[in-house]
């Protein structure tokens, strides 16, 4: 479970633009983006809503699919990119990607922390554990901006840093329907939009068209166990739906209990209003 570096050059921008973004307006003009990301309609681009198996109040992740959205991001996004807020034991936790212990020991061995002091005042390296947070690939942000230009931002939470604004009376609907998924659609198409071939720069989906980074994703850079198709679509999705988990690891857990919690005002409501009804039920009126 190393980095590849092929991915390298690729990625050198990694997913920067994902931070450094804002949500797309409606444009004066883009073409359709490829895998059902974003269509054109009266010259203005709109981001087509996922399929998410954790969309809805019932929705769940698909562990499966972290683990793949896991690889993705492992193999090319944190080639540029960190999650310094995601500790690498959350990959066996409950609700996550379901990795066995020894995975998770296995691949935060894998990775060098900076550690200390020690007895002597000094820092020193040491194999990383499970209680570790996901190191950056840089060992600060002034390293960074002098590889890439600019400091890439941290991922954890990219997927909740970013929505989908759906306008009125859109947003009356979403209240009602607890549409949640604003973010990971946007990664999703944004990873998606780049459409012109001899323009690695044009991205359909990011405001006014013109993007930092070169293309992230290409068909094959990252080989799937499960035998899943190798193409930058599934990547896409794969990758969007490990970034929504990474920004809200609890989020089963936060349904299960708000389900809960409705039941329970639901029996609450419905005894009170029968004690209601006993108490006044001989009163004459």
């Amino acid at each position: 479970m190393t980095l590849r570096s092929k991915s390298a050059g690729a990625a050198a921008a990694g997913l920067l633009a994902l931070a450094l973004t804002a949500v797309a307006p409606a444009a004066s003009r883009a073409d359709n983006v490829p895998g059902g990301a974003a269509v054109e309609e009266h010259g203005a681009t709109h981001i087509q809503r996922q399929p998410w198996t954790f969309r809805g109040p019932f929705g769940r992740f698909d562990q499966a699919q972290l683990q793949r959205g896991f690889e993705v991001y492992k193999e090319v996004c944190s080639t540029c990119h960190s999650m310094r807020l995601v500790p690498i034991r959350s990959l066996s936790q409950a609700g996550g990607p379901g990795f066995s212990e020894e995975q998770v020991k296995a691949l935060a061995a894998t990775y060098t922390v900076k550690d200390g002091p020690n007895e002597a005042g000094e820092m020193f390296d040491r194999p990383g554990r499970p209680s570790d947070h996901f190191p950056s690939p840089f060992p600060n942000p002034q390293a960074a901006r002098a590889a890439l230009g600019a400091s890439p931002p941290d991922l954890s939470v990219i997927a909740k840093a970013r929505d989908v604004h759906s306008g009125f009376p859109g947003f009356v609907i979403d209240a009602f329907t607890q549409y949640q998924e604003g973010g990971p659609d946007y990664i999703h198409a944004l990873l998606l939009g780049y459409t012109k071939e001899d323009d690695p720069n044009y991205n359909a989906v990011f405001p006014g068209h013109r993007i930092a980074m070169p293309p992230p994703l290409s068909d094959g850079v990252v080989d799937y166990a499960d035998g899943s198709p190798k193409t930058k679509e599934q990547y896409a999705t794969d990758v969007a739906a490990f970034l929504m988990w990474a920004a809200e690891p609890k989020l089963e857990a936060r349904k299960s209990m708000g389900f809960a919690v409705i039941v329970y005002l639901l029996i609450f409501a419905g005894l009170l209003l029968a004690i209601k009804k006993r108490l006044w039920a001989n009163i004459p009126h």
